[in-house]
């Protein structure tokens, strides 16, 4: 998963926004964290896809700032301060063609796939459950429609977001 960078000690108005205690929160503040990256990362992987594939890269931004906007409205629904993004992330790889950028793409959306299988997991709510499994079978398709222009196969998994 891409990285907040540098990692640096909070500074007071940043610990205001602690991960939350609750686990159903900490979900949420957790799935918050890992769009942020994951639209960043977009921005890696829209520089480096084809034009042939940049259609999926508009289409994937759109879901996961969707998904963003919807997790920060969820947070401040529980009076929790959602975190804020970073000015930048350490990719756990380095980009430089559409084949290193489709396999972030894919690194990504498994990553969202499993936070926002922990929501699932976590969450009390049956309202908070249902947008969740909306979220990863979102991610599931586009890191199959990722694997495809990788040519993998196959190109879902059984359980997206977990390891079995």
């Amino acid at each position: 998963m891409t990285s907040p960078q540098p990692q640096t000690t909070p500074t007071p108005s940043e610990s205001e926004s602690a991960r939350p205690a609750d686990p159903a929160a900490a979900a949420l503040y957790d799935a918050l964290v890992t769009e942020h990256a994951t639209i960043y990362g977009y921005g890696i992987v829209s520089a480096h896809s084809t034009p042939e594939d940049n259609w999926l890269v508009g289409q994937a931004l759109a879901r996961h700032r969707e998904q963003r906007e919807t997790l920060i409205a969820m947070l401040d629904a529980q009076s929790v301060q959602p975190p804020l993004a970073a000015p930048g992330y350490q990719l756990p790889s380095v980009v430089n063609d559409p084949t290193e950028a489709a396999t972030l793409a894919v690194q990504m959306e498994n990553d969202t796939a499993a936070a926002w299988r922990a929501v699932i997991e976590q969450a009390g709510a049956e309202a908070d459950r249902a947008v969740a499994v909306g979220a990863l079978t979102h991610s599931a398709v586009l890191a199959a429609r990722w694997q495809q222009v990788l040519g993998v196969w196959p190109v879902t998994e059984a359980f997206p977001g977990g390891p079995e």
